[in-house]
């Protein structure tokens, strides 16, 4: 394995003033109350924060009045009852719900509140979820951000509950289908209305340690971001499968057992860092997203995909691991149908790296019999005995730089021995697993086997010849010149994304043609990206990083630099097909 410089913490720098305790926090929020005799602080939350801490910090503000929503609420039972159709007693998936607050809130008790506010004079805090529906024409608001990466974590530890429902006891996985499906949606929906006016932003991802900018800061960092190249925050996560490579490439932890997963490039589940003064301010990645959506993503990919960022790059290491579960991803209408998803997770594995011998399952053998496969992985799943794999499926020699495509309804998995860069539509949730090897989860249970599920999508004609001569190594050459060429790796006609790769010792051109572009540096110490005009500041890029160029920006080039300047580098960019 190799050493790197990839960075763990990327941040864009942009002036401003930042607040990094209470005491301080508290300090602003007084001078912004002023001497005013009725001024009304909305505090509204993202799920997923500590709201002992913030309550009882910002009730030091000692207002005339502190209103909290969830007395506003309807009550545990209601809402479970309204969302069970939504979040289902499924361990992983459920369906996609339209809920505004409007819908958790009692309007009674929403029309006392409200009177409450109007008669108050003084100072009124109303703090919690919903707040802005208590006083939408509060003088002042401010938002408690989380970021998701941060909310999976808490739900681990059983500290947090969802939308006015008790569940801090119940698993990780029901916790985030919850969130999934329903929470987040509610909190994303709101949290777009703030981002254009909210006066200050909180970032209480570290407990105890607040950090809070202005909005005006906030909106002036991620229009900032929308037109240069920048890197989300990644996260590393152990796996039942997980390997070794990430540890030395990346710099993690020795001491982890393993790491299974990155996610490099999931703006819905990624943060962002700004660094203020010189201290790094976290919030979710998805508000770039929300706040500069043509900007990021370009007026073509809006048209289609709305807030959506589509394109998905994550890290699957089994080097010195195992095999990822045997698994499929649902056609396009069964994930409408069933799940209420307008697109699917189609994907590609390219390798980053290869141990000798490595290999990846895709597709099925020549003749097999769709009754007798499913057969025999429901006699495995109700034995507990060992499924025959390669008597079904396809088993591929995997080597550096091969690029596997995996349009959705095609059985899959990484063996052990690889280092997969996923490059892959969005949607993170919907993996039916048809086998695990007879291994447990992490958390000491088995992993959920969706074999029903599988069995419905399926393409069964996705067998060896055809595999062979559309799925594997797809490479084309499409232009070169001096110091640079370039090939046309995928991904297959039935998915939306295209890939493009370059190899380069010298400086090599690109366009994003109106559309957001993901790239990876697939070879090379480092490589630096500039714009011909000076658009934007030079932005270096290290060995596995991946990174977004957003439409807004038109024109790029990517050399080699520092010590791999004079050396071949090599990157894959992949950006969503629109013309052939």
């Amino acid at each position: 394995m190799r050493e790197c410089n990839y960075d763990k913490f990327p941040a864009t720098d942009i002036d401003g003033k930042l607040w990094k305790d209470w005491t301080d926090i508290r300090s602003e929020l007084k001078k912004a109350i002023g001497n005013r005799k009725r001024i009304v602080i909305v505090i509204e939350c993202y799920q997923g924060v500590y709201h002992e801490e913030l309550k009882e910090e910002l009730q030091k503000l000692q207002p005339d009045l502190w209103l909290d929503t969830q007395t506003v609420f309807k009550s545990n039972a209601e809402i479970a009852t309204m969302t069970y159709p939504y979040v289902t007693d499924d361990r992983l998936f459920g369906y996609r719900a339209h809920f505004s607050y409007q819908d958790f809130l009692d309007s009674d008790k929403l029309n006392d509140i409200q009177r409450k506010v109007k008669a108050t004079s003084g100072t009124t805090i109303v703090y919690g979820h919903g707040a802005t529906l208590v006083a939408p024409d509060a003088n002042i608001y401010v938002y408690a951000d989380m970021p998701r990466w941060e909310i999976q974590l808490r739900s681990r530890r059983h500290e947090i509950n969802g939308l006015g429902v008790e569940n801090k006891e119940e698993g990780a996985s029901y916790h985030y289908k919850r969130g999934y499906f329903v929470d987040w949606i509610v909190c994303d929906n709101l949290k777009k209305t703030l981002l254009p006016k909210a006066d200050y932003w909180l970032d209480t991802t570290l407990r105890h340690q607040p950090k809070m900018i202005t909005g005006a800061v906030l909106r002036k960092g991620l229009d900032k971001i929308a037109h240069k190249p920048f890197r989300v925050v990644p996260f590393f996560d152990p796996a039942p499968w997980g390997g070794q490579w990430m540890k030395s490439v990346c710099g993690l932890n020795p001491e982890q057992s393993n790491y299974g997963w990155c996610f490099d490039c999931v703006p819905e589940e990624n943060s962002l860092y700004l660094r203020v003064e010189g201290t790094l301010f976290e919030m979710p990645a998805n508000n770039l997203v929300f706040y500069k959506t043509r900007e990021l993503l370009g007026a073509p990919v809006e048209s289609r995909f709305g807030q959506d960022f589509p394109i998905r790059f994550d890290f699957l290491d089994t080097i010195g691991g195992g095999n990822l579960s045997l698994q499929v991803h649902p056609t396009t209408q069964y994930i409408r149908d069933t799940f209420g998803i307008y697109y699917t997770q189609d994907e590609s594995y390219y390798l980053l790296d290869a141990e000798e011998g490595a290999t990846v399952f895709l597709g099925l053998k020549t003749g097999i019999q769709p009754n007798e496969m499913i057969a025999a992985l429901n006699q495995t799943q109700e034995t507990g005995g060992a499924f025959d794999v390669e008597k079904y499926v396809n088993r591929w020699p995997a080597k550096k730089h091969d690029h596997f495509l995996i349009p959705n309804g095609t059985i899959h998995c990484s063996g052990a021995g690889a280092m997969v860069l996923e490059i892959s539509a969005t949607p993170s949730i919907f993996t039916f697993k048809l086998y695990d090897w007879g291994r447990l989860g992490l958390d000491g249970l088995p992993r959920p086997i969706n074999i029903r599920h599988g069995s419905h999508v399926i393409q069964w004609e996705r067998q060896t010849e055809l595999v062979r001569n559309q799925l594997v190594n797809q490479i084309i050459p499409i232009a070169q010149g001096d110091g640079w060429r370039e090939e046309r790796t995928g991904l297959h006609e039935n998915e939306f994304i295209e890939t493009r790769r370059h190899w380069f010792t010298a400086p090599v051109t690109h366009h994003t043609n109106g559309g957001v572009q993901v790239l990876n540096l697939i070879e090379g110490e480092e490589a630096i990206v500039e714009s011909p005009t000076d658009a934007f500041e030079p932005f270096i890029v290290h060995y596995a990083e991946t990174f977004i160029i957003p439409a807004a920006i038109n024109e790029y080039t990517i050399r080699p630099y520092g010590t791999s300047a004079g050396k071949e580098c090599g990157t894959i960019k992949a950006y969503i097909r629109f013309r052939q």
